[in-house]
């Protein structure tokens, strides 16, 4: 219900409106993204890229990595396997998805056959869900974003046995949290500073260039700032105008 309440409420309302779970998430995914394309010496353009789960912060992350990079072939995954043109029972919001263009959806399967090849897991869904083996069977020098919390759908360890070349998580014991804390403060700061009335796509994606430009040279193990970095909330609220 989310998706309906925050459109209506942006309707009716002459304030910004942003649903955090939603957006926030979405902006440091893709400000991680960004730099771990870096890091592996990838397109985003050119890359294969599979999000487990499509609820508030998996649809909105689709919907601002196909802003970012249009060309990128994203498959989404729910508990039934891949969403595709050809599955019943698709609820609107997953048939919005494919209508718009936004994920492939031309081909069933089920996790496992949606990462073979792939160049990018995300999950935004349940823990353990992805196997080492699963990792094995990527593309060269994967990247995995695990983001359910406590228990991601696949522990770090396990990943880089797998093979994973980037790894992050939404936990603090792990190095590449992926916290929504990078993004709303900054966001909220830059609507109130310059008068926004409306957040829209292209502040969104400001957003992550600015967070994932506070890594000027990413390495595996740093491709976003801490959550405590000072430097975060001021340089995100000067992109937002």
């Amino acid at each position: 219900a989310c998706f309906e309440i925050e459109r209506r409420v942006v309707e009716a309302l002459d304030i910004p409106v942003m649903h955090d779970d939603q957006h926030g998430t979405a902006i440091v995914v893709l400000a991680g993204l960004i730099n771990a394309m870096k890091v592996v010496k990838k397109d985003m353009n050119k890359s294969w890229i599979t999000i487990a789960g499509v609820g508030a912060a998996g649809v909105a992350t689709m919907r601002l990595i196909h802003k970012y990079a249009p060309k990128a072939k994203i498959l989404a995954i729910d508990s039934e396997g891949v969403v595709w043109r050809g599955r019943s029972h698709l609820n609107p919001i997953k048939q919005r998805l494919i209508d718009d263009g936004v994920i492939f959806a031309n081909g069933h399967g089920d996790l496992a056959k949606a990462l073979i090849d792939a160049d990018v897991f995300i999950g935004l869904s349940r823990p353990r869900t992805l196997t080492r083996e699963m990792v094995k069977s990527m593309g060269r020098d994967p990247i995995v974003f695990a983001m359910a919390n406590p228990t991601p759908e696949i522990m770090p360890e396990e990943a880089k046995k797998g093979g994973a070349k980037v790894i992050a998580t939404g936990r603090s014991d792990y190095p590449n949290q992926i916290n929504n804390s990078l993004a709303f403060p900054g966001v909220f700061r830059g609507a109130l500073d310059n008068h926004v009335r409306k957040i829209t796509d292209a502040h969104k994606v400001a957003a992550a260039k600015a967070i994932a430009s506070l890594v000027p040279k990413p390495t595996a193990q740093k491709i976003v700032p801490d959550m405590f970095d000072k430097r975060v909330a001021p340089a995100v609220a000067k992109v937002i105008r």
